[in-house]
């Protein structure tokens, strides 16, 4: 875990820019980001400490010496966890999410006919999807992981309007999970098969961004819909640590709603 250590200091001290933290930016920049000297200066630590860290040949940073470098890298509550359990000083696995969805739930939101709704496993597999879901998605070749989607099937670059924000929270939210489940084989497997098939995965990847879900708005283009923007909630499952409920929505009476309406004769109409 060390030199993922290393690799996720270097990678987020590229992406914060002197204005970021206030420091005065003098002459030419042969980096991107801060210079190593820079983020030691504001983590109160060595230059040589520092450098010893990112190249994985420090090994035991103290609690104290990681906070200042999550200040020193504007690092938000999620991404210092992940700092700390890169570190080895917080607990890196827990349960794995349970494989299957408990029925009474499927058939929960099976029940709501204007509102797509899956359950989502922190690898961002697609335990359950509702008729509205797969009637939503149903340009994909399959509904079975987000992050295939996204990024192996065709079909994501078209359906994403924002594909690269997209693409980027995927990603983030993968990082994430790996974080806490260090050694999940199927999540180790699904890393591999995106970073094989996809140089934008691979691009993202090297980033180290780290990010749970969002409340941001999707925007999509369905090949019988068109554009279409949706409220977006994800709400954990109590019950089935690891599951989340993502639900799209629009606002009553607004243009999104009657396509919604209309997605839902599609979801029961042969295709």
């Amino acid at each position: 875990m060390t030199g993922d250590l290393g690799s996720f200091l270097r990678a987020r001290r590229a992406h914060v820019q002197p204005s970021d933290v206030g420091v005065r930016s003098l002459g030419t920049r042969r980096v991107a980001g801060l210079r190593r000297e820079e983020v030691a200066m504001l983590a109160g630590v060595s230059v040589d400490y520092l450098a010893r860290l990112e190249q994985g040949r420090e090994t035991s940073p103290s609690p104290a010496v990681l906070n200042a470098l999550g200040r020193a890298l504007c690092l938000d509550h999620e991404a210092a966890a992940h700092l700390f359990r890169l570190a080895g000083l917080a607990p890196a696995s827990r349960q794995p999410a349970p494989p299957a969805v408990d029925p009474a739930l499927e058939e929960l939101l099976e029940s709501w006919p204007t509102t797509p709704a899956l359950i989502i496993n922190p690898q961002l597999d697609v335990l359950a999807a509702n008729r509205m879901a797969r009637a939503l998605y149903s340009d994909f070749e399959r509904v079975d992981n987000v992050v295939r989607m996204t990024f192996v099937d065709p079909a994501g670059a078209r359906f994403f309007l924002e594909w690269e924000r997209a693409a980027e929270s995927c990603v983030a939210n993968l990082r994430l999970a790996l974080g806490i489940n260090p050694t999940d084989d199927s999540m180790l497997a699904l890393i591999t098969e995106a970073h094989d098939a996809s140089p934008h995965f691979r691009r993202l990847w090297a980033q180290h961004e780290v990010c749970g879900k969002t409340q941001e708005a999707k925007r999509f283009h369905h090949s019988e819909l068109g554009e279409i923007t949706l409220a977006y909630r994800a709400f954990d499952v109590r019950g089935a640590a690891g599951h989340e409920l993502i639900t799209y929505q629009a606002a009553a009476g607004s243009a999104e709603a009657d396509k919604l309406r209309l997605l839902g004769t599609l979801a029961v109409t042969p295709r």
